[in-house]
């Protein structure tokens, strides 16, 4: 799976519409929704504001008046082909007088996609995992350096009665930090994942 390092717009221009594509990283759902509507905004004049998203799983297709079917799901198939995950494609159309019939607007949306796909640079997407491990002040350090040698990031320690840490991972490091983990505490460890809000 890939994801994209940085936004690319590309114009392509069809009987007279404008169509001015954009593919970008995005988290989820809500923060698809969020740039949808900075578009909408920033593009008072436009006939539609169609997107489509595959983000963790979750994947939108959205016409925005457009025939159905002719906008949002190709947007969709072409990030599905390139294998990308956590990107959202957007489309906003300026309608130029001449109506394109739906074989020409699914050929529009697609080919909009994909060019500006092309000049996108693609970085491996990683899956991660937030977990939470408790244990004994005197494992402390060796944890901190465990977390970091799997490309874990820590992202809140508490200190009670013993150290509390939250840790941001790759999912295939986990296993490994819990096992070392055991290892080094005895089996004194507190140990779980935390499971993502958007379920």
């Amino acid at each position: 799976m890939y994801s994209l390092a940085h936004p690319v717009t590309h114009t392509l221009e069809i009987r007279k519409s404008r169509f001015l594509a954009c593919v970008e990283p995005i988290a989820d759902r809500a923060a698809a929704q969020v740039r949808v509507n900075e578009l909408r905004a920033l593009h008072p004049g436009c006939a539609h504001v169609c997107w489509a998203l595959l983000a963790g799983g979750h994947s939108a297709a959205v016409d925005d008046g457009e025939p159905s079917g002719t906008a949002g799901r190709p947007m969709l198939e072409v990030l599905r082909h390139q294998q990308l995950d956590g990107v959202l494609a957007t489309v906003v159309r300026y309608f130029g007088g001449v109506k394109l019939g739906a074989g020409g607007l699914v050929r529009a949306y697609t080919d909009a996609v994909a060019q500006a796909l092309l000049q996108a640079e693609k970085i491996e997407h990683i899956a991660t995992q937030t977990l939470c491990c408790e244990l004994a002040y005197a494992h402390e350090g060796v944890a901190r350096n465990l977390i970091a040698e799997l490309g874990g990031e820590l992202l809140e320690v508490s200190h009670g009665q013993a150290v509390r840490m939250q840790v941001n991972l790759p999912t295939n490091a986990a296993d490994a930090l819990q096992e070392q983990l055991l290892s080094i505490t005895r089996g004194e460890l507190g140990w779980e994942v935390v499971v993502p809000s958007d379920g």
